[in-house]
Order: structure tokens, then C-alpha cells, then sequence
């Protein structure tokens, strides 16, 4: 269903509109814990580190359709804010041809540089075959997660949170079954995880896209008086290239400290590799409430309601403060037991493994708010209009986990622990600039 959200209570109207994107991005990480633990269960660490290794590289590139999606998202918003059906079909085909032609071009680039993408992550030489027959599977579902992604957003963009959803619970629970049986039952290794995945993602990217087209057939139907307007795919590469750029830049990072990581060897890859699927699916919930914040800021500013826009600022902070700080707390507390749950504490080697995690959960784990904080920067810059800045503060952000991962593990008395310190450190300069210019451009942004 469509949701107007320029109606009704702010924080209620946000917080019903948050759910379904929360509950829904939480099913996608279920594609790579499932991965991941069922790996390290029946795998062993080796597979393990290949995988989490993978993983890291699977969402650089798919974060820059995410981007692009989530940029054509913003305009999506705004002309249903604006009541521009018009303008809002145009924008629907130009953005479609837009993400089609990045994914071909992506699937071009992984085909011709794939050998030398695993070379560049300094991959040990053990893993450079488990991490090759992953990958070559795995990308083959880059049309299924453009499909999903571009899809989601649309639907999203009309106050629609629900349907994704019920698609990536499908899909997850189908990858789970798939890797059980892949894996475990017919010994097909990390291809075999990779597989299922891959059949996930594309139940899920071709259902959502039929879906789309038969619940709103009016924003497809052909029409001889509505053109592909190079204004329109202007105007969706203006606001995707930046989300995109934001998006890339921040699992650009990502992957570059992947590759301080492997220098460890496949101990630290293999806690590194658990632990940041813990991570990342412990501060998703703040991820996507920041994303659904944007999508309410965007449709209110496209109907010109600055009131709400105020009103939902004030509500969205405190609730992410809130909730991070649980979130903080229960990471913290009970980071030995969800390491545990990919490896077999028992096993000597793997009980090192489990330590490093803990280690690295403990530490990055005590911040969450500052990272909350940060995705609501995120989502109030690119839903009004300066989707720049977005990309300056995952620059700083990013750029100091980097240069500090590699500066700190460099030094014989902080090692490997450097890395993991970088991250929260990095999330605290950019809240700080972030803070900073918002007061100082308030009058500017919001009225």
C-alpha cells in the first residue's frame, strides 16, 4: 500500500514506515550470516576466511547500485511529495535504464579483473581457490540484486515498506534451506554456498520487480507522450552519483582495510569475518531508520511542510540515541556467546579465533550511537537536497578508519587492535562535522 507521509503523528508515521525497512534489511544479512556460520560450522576456518574475505568485496560493488537506487529513491519521494505522477514515471524509466547499464558494466569489470581484485586484497595463498570459486558464483546475481534493490526503492519512495520485506523473508528463509542442503548435504564447498544465495537473491529481485508492475500498473503502462528526457537522467545522476560515490566510498574503505586484515593471516580474517556480520547486523536497525528518516524528509520537502521536517529531526535523534545505546549494551555483554555461534569454541585454533572477535565486538560495539548519529546525517543531507555532504562526512569517516587502521597496526605495541579502534574514532570526527555544519546552515536547510 501507499503511505503518504506528510500525515498524521511524526513519530508514529516515521516509526510504522521504519519497521518493514528495519525488519526486511535484517532478512539480507540473514543471506550472509547463513553463509557464514553454516562455513564455519561445516567448513572449517580456511572457508570461513575466504567467505567473510568475499563478502567485503560483494559489498563494495553492490553498493554502488545500492547508491544509485537509493539516489533515485530521493527523486522518486519528491515528486510523489509533489504529486508529479509525470514526473515521477520519467524518473522511474530514466533511473531503470541508469542502474541496468552500471550493472552490465560491473559485471564486465568483475569478468576481466577478477584474479587481479583477489591479488590486491593480499589474499593468503591457501584461500586464493575457495575465494575464486565463491565469487565466481556469487556475482552471477548482480542482475537479481539491481532487480531488488531499484524495485525496493521505488516502493519505498511511495510509502510502500511492507512488500520488500515480505519478498527478503521469502528469499531468506529459501537461502537458509539452500545452504543447509548445498553445504552440508551435497559437499559442494563454498560454490555451493554461493549458489544458494544466488537463487535467493533472484527470487526475491524478480519477485519484487512483478510485484511492482501489477500493483502499480499506472507508473509502467506505456505511454506515447512520455519520453526518455535526458533532464530526467540528469537529474536521477545528479542525486545517485553522490548517494552512489557515498556508498562506494564507504565499502571502498571497508575493503581496503580488509586488506591491513589479511595481512594478519586467516585467523584474524576469520574473526574479522564473523564479527563484522555481527556488527553490521547489530547497528542495521539505526542503518535503515536513518533511511527511512531520509525517504520522510524528502516527501515532506517536496510538499513544502518544514514543521514536520523539524518535528521528525528532533524525534528521529533522540530515537536513535535510544536505541543504539541498547543495542551497545547488548553487543558488549554477549559478544563471546555470538562469536560462538560460528565457530566451535572446544577447537584450539578456533578458540583464538573467537577471542580476536570478542576483542574487536567489545571495542567497536561501545559506539553504536556515534554511527546512528552518523546515518541520520546521512539521510537529512541527501533528502534535502545536499546529498555533497553526505559523501564529505564518509569521506572523513572513512578515510580516517583507514589511514588510522594502517598508522596504528603498524606500531609493535598496538597491532592488530589498531584497526579495530580506527572505526569509532573515524565515526566520531564525522559526527562532529556533521553537527557543525547542520547548526551553522540550519536556517538554510530546514527554514
Amino acid at each position: 500500500m501507499e503511505r503518504d507521509l506528510t500525515q498524521g503523528p511524526v513519530m508514529k508515521t516515521m516509526l510504522r514506515f521504519a519497521l518493514p525497512m528495519i525488519l526486511g534489511d535484517l532478512l539480507q544479512q540473514c543471506y550472509n550470516i547463513a553463509d557464514t556460520l553454516i562455513v564455519g560450522r561445516f567448513l572449517g576456518e580456511d572457508a570461513l576466511a575466504a567467505v567473510g574475505s568475499s563478502f567485503t568485496l560483494m559489498t563494495f560493488l553492490t553498493s554502488i547500485l545500492l547508491g544509485l537506487a537509493m539516489g533515485s529513491g530521493t527523486v522518486f519521494s519528491l515528486r510523489f511529495g509533489q504529486g508529479d505522477e509525470r514526473g515521477l514515471r520519467e524518473g522511474i524509466a530514466a533511473a531503470f535504464l541508469l542502474l541496468a547499464a552500471v550493472t552490465v558494466l560491473l559485471n564486465l569489470a568483475i569478468v576481466l579483473g577478477l584474479d587481479w581484485i583477489i591479488r590486491a586484497l593480499q589474499t593468503p595463498a591457501v584461500l586464493v581457490k575457495p575465494m575464486r570459486a565463491y565469487l565466481s558464483v556469487i556475482f552471477t546475481g548482480m542482475a537479481a540484486i539491481f532487480l531488488y534493490n531499484f524495485f525496493a526503492s521505488l516502493l519505498r519512495s511511495l510509502g510502500n515498506s511492507v512488500a520488500p520485506l515480505v519478498f527478503l523473508a521469502l528469499s531468506a528463509g529459501l537461502n537458509i534451506v539452500l545452504d543447509l542442503w548445498f553445504v552440508a548435504g551435497l559437499n559442494r564447498g563454498v560454490a555451493g554456498a554461493a549458489e544458494a544465495t544466488v537463487i535467493s537473491q533472484y527470487v526475491s529481485g524478480v519477485g519484487i520487480a512483478l510485484y511492482a508492475r501489477v500493483r502499480f500498473p499506472h507508473l509502467f503502462r506505456r505511454d506515447p507522450a512520455l519520453r526518455l528526457r535526458l533532464s530526467r537522467v540528469g537529474e536521477i545522476a545528479r542525486f545517485s552519483a553522490l548517494t552512489c560515490a557515498q556508498q562506494s566510498i564507504m565499502n571502498l574503505g571497508i575493503l581496503a582495510v580488509q586488506g591491513r586484515v589479511n595481512h594478519y593471516g586467516t585467523t584474524t580474517m576469520a574473526a574479522f569475518a564473523a564479527a563484522v556480520k555481527i556488527d553490521a547486523f547489530a547497528y542495521l536497525p539505526v542503518q535503515d531508520f536513518g533511511n527511512a528518516f531520509s525517504i520522510f524528509l524528502s516527501q515532506n520537502a517536496g510538499a513544502g511542510k518544514r514543521a514536520r521536517i523539524r518535528a521528525g529531526i528532533r524525534g528521529a535523534v533522540v530515537a536513535s540515541a535510544s536505541f543504539s545505546a541498547v543495542l551497545s549494551l547488548a553487543v558488549v555483554l554477549f559478544a563471546r556467546p555470538l562469536m560462538a555461534l560460528f565457530l566451535d569454541p572446544s577447537e584450539g585454533s578456533q578458540a583464538a579465533v573467537i577471542a580476536e572477535g570478542v576483542r574487536y565486538l567489545r571495542i567497536e560495539g561501545a559506539f553504536y550511537p556515534l554511527i546512528g548519529l552518523l546515518f541520520l546525517f546521512y539521510g537529512l543531507y541527501r533528502a534535502l537536497g545536499r546529498p555533497g555532504m553526505s559523501v564529505v562526512l564518509t569521506v572523513v569517516s572513512l578515510g580516517t578508519r583507514v589511514l588510522l587502521a594502517y598508522a596504528l597496526s603498524a606500531l609493535p605495541a598496538v597491532g592488530v587492535v589498531g584497526i579495530w579502534w580506527a572505526v569509532p574514532i573515524g565515526w566520531f570526527l564525522a559526527d562532529a562535522l556533521g553537527a557543525g555544519c547542520f547548526f551553522l546552515r540550519r536556517r538554510a536547510l530546514i527554514g
